[in-house]
């Protein structure tokens, strides 16, 4: 009876450990099968990105079609430590290229300045003029938040059905995604890439999640978020800047602008 009753109660005793063990695999398993679900989104994204893009990206200014607006997308022209943003540089010159190479007519430069002191578009124009291109081809989009917004307003405000865009390659993809799924005929020309060894990873996973994210914004059907009255290119570059950020009220930048 003795041997009997020892053999039941080390049962009785082992059930508990062997469920939380089980339990514990369960959660695992979850967490993997999750993992993967993320995973394969994100691999799927990146892929309809690239793929919408494709035939439409050009490296050669001999070969990319002719059109009436360059889109140059905005970035910073230093990085954090001071020194010059090689991202900036090569986007300013593949904008001037295209416009000697009578590739583009005009510049619309999207940007953000939605602080006081911080302007991209303004930079990005001086730093054009500075390589000879006229200050009246250019034309600022002060409310490119991103370029989600950069996109829709070059076809709500700035009237245009067609763009060449002007950044690098894997930031070109995302932007031709969205004009696709707004009805704005893009192509676009690489400007050179940028490889910071410290920042190659960040970067890019930053970026393979940029590519999700426009996926979503399409999905919900996402708005930029502000538009502004409509301004077709060629106009009067003097109301672009005022009418554009109309309803943002930045006196300061308004008066250090002007």
């Amino acid at each position: 009876m003795s041997v009997l009753f020892k053999s039941r109660f080390n049962r009785l005793c082992s059930k508990p450990k062997e469920r939380k063990k089980h339990f514990r695999w369960r959660w695992v398993f979850l967490v993997l099968g999750i993992g993967l679900v993320v995973l394969f989104f994100i691999v799927f994204c990146n892929l309809k990105v690239k793929k919408c893009a494709e035939g439409r990206i050009y490296n050669d200014a001999q070969v990319i079609p002719a059109r009436k607006v360059g889109l140059l997308l905005g970035t910073m022209p230093y990085t954090k430590n001071g020194n010059v943003n090689r991202y900036y540089a090569n986007r300013i010159d593949a904008a001037a290229q295209l416009y000697f190479a009578q590739k583009i007519s005009y510049i619309l430069i999207s940007g953000d300045n939605h602080r006081h002191g911080y302007n991209e578009p303004e930079d990005m124009r001086q730093s054009l003029i500075a390589l000879g291109v006229p200050d009246s081809v250019i034309y600022l989009d002060y409310a490119g938040f991103r370029t989600f917004d950069s996109m829709i307003r070059a076809k709500e405000v700035f009237g245009q059905d067609s763009v060449t865009v002007i950044s690098q390659c894997w930031h070109n993809e995302r932007a031709i995604y969205i004009a696709e799924h707004h009805s704005l005929d893009a192509i676009a020309f690489n400007a050179k890439d940028v490889r910071y060894r410290k920042s190659y990873l960040k970067n890019h996973t930053r970026e393979a999640l940029a590519k999700v994210k426009v996926v979503l914004d399409d999905v919900f059907h996402k708005q930029p978020r502000y538009l502004g009255e409509y301004m077709m290119i060629p106009g009067s570059q003097s109301t672009a800047y005022k009418d554009s950020i109309r309803s943002f009220s930045y006196p300061n930048n308004v008066k250090q602008s002007n």
